[in-house]
Formats: structure tokens, C-alpha cells, sequence
């Protein structure tokens, strides 16, 4: 689903982007909400950039990447945490593109999120390059979504990649894996 966001950004670079686990639900300009294999879904464009919450047998967990006022939590290039008996793994990029670079890899991200039964785009005025975009799967038992934060006046595409599943119990194989495969992998 692709819309038009009525707001002026409100995280103008990617130096402003924050990161928040646990925060409640905040004001939302546009919100797609989806059913994954029993896991429920909500993805949020925010004037400052995104929040999932996702709400499952297990419990609730909320992801927040924005312009957080009074936020001590920068944008960290990676987390893994336990969150009840979840395993939650969180990694971000930064990448710097050429103005026709940037371009290209716009419209090609926001047709892959537009067009998809699970994505959500919005475009912000000014720029039909300046947007926030969200894209959400499960398999193997895993929720997953994908992020990208567009900064066309600086080149600066931010991406993310979660991924969130129920905790191994010991002697059990499961997401024993997840932190090895992100520090060998990347956004």
C-alpha cells in the first residue's frame, strides 16, 4: 500500500533516526494491519518514521526506529535481545547514493513495498523520493520486516532488518543461529 503522508518530516536526517523497544503505540499518519500465521501486526507510518507492534501467543513486542524527543538510544547498527520468550534481532545501515543512484533505488523500493500484500509506503510532500517504507513476512516460525527511511536532500537511504521468534528451549534447535547470522550478515 502506497499514500501520501500530510506532514513535513519531522527526522530530517538520518543522524536524527533513534531507536526504542517497548514503547507504546504512538500517533500513526497511515497503519496496515496484518495477520501472519497467528501473529498479529500493526505497521505504522509515523510523522518521525516507523512502529511495529506485533502480538502473538507469546506476547506483545513494539519496534520504534524515529525522532524520538529526549531519546538516549541512537540508531544502533544492531541488537539482540530476549524480549519474554522471544529472541528479537534488530540491525540498521546507512547508505550513501549518488542523486540518480538514489533515485533509481527509490522507485524501485517503494514499487517493491507498494505492490506488495504486506508492505506499506508513504511518500512525504516535497520529494516523491523522501519516504518511509515497511515489509513484513513470517517463515520457519520467525516474524521478519524490513524498514527503509529515505533522506533524498542527503543521498542517505536508512534500512533495517528485524526479526523476531520464540526463544530455543535448551536441547531444542531453533534460533540458536539468529545472532551468529547477524553479525556475518547485514541489513
Amino acid at each position: 500500500m502506497l499514500t501520501t503522508l500530510n506532514t513535513s518530516y519531522s527526522d530530517t536526517r538520518a543522524a536524527d533516526l533513534a531507536w526504542a523497544l517497548g514503547r507504546e503505540p504512538l500517533p500513526a499518519l497511515a497503519t496496515l494491519d496484518l495477520e501472519l500465521s497467528g501473529a498479529r501486526m500493526q505497521l505504522r507510518l509515523l510523522g518521525a518514521s516507523h512502529q511495529v507492534l506485533l502480538e502473538e501467543e507469546q506476547g506483545c513486542c513494539s519496534e520504534t526506529v524515529a525522532c524520538i524527543p529526549g531519546s538516549s538510544t541512537p540508531l544502533p547498527l544492531g541488537v539482540a535481545k530476549r524480549v519474554g520468550d522471544w529472541e528479537y534481532e534488530f540491525a540498521a545501515r546507512v547508505e550513501v547514493l549518488s542523486p540518480g543512484r538514489f533515485a533509481g533505488r527509490a522507485q524501485e523500493l517503494l514499487a517493491l513495498v507498494s505492490e506488495h500484500p504486506h508492505g506499506l509506503a508513504g511518500v512525504f510532500p516535497g520529494s516523491p523520493h523522501a519516504f518511509t517504507a515497511l515489509l513484513a513476512h513470517r517463515s520457519d516460525g520467525q516474524v521478519h520486516w524490513r524498514t527503509w527511511h529515505a533522506y533524498p536532500q542527503d543521498g542517505q537511504l536508512v534500512a533495517t532488518r528485524t526479526r523476531v521468534g520464540v526463544r530455543a528451549r535448551t536441547g531444542e534447535a531453533g534460533l540458536s543461529g539468529l545472532s551468529a547470522s547477524a553479525s556475518a550478515g547485514g541489513v
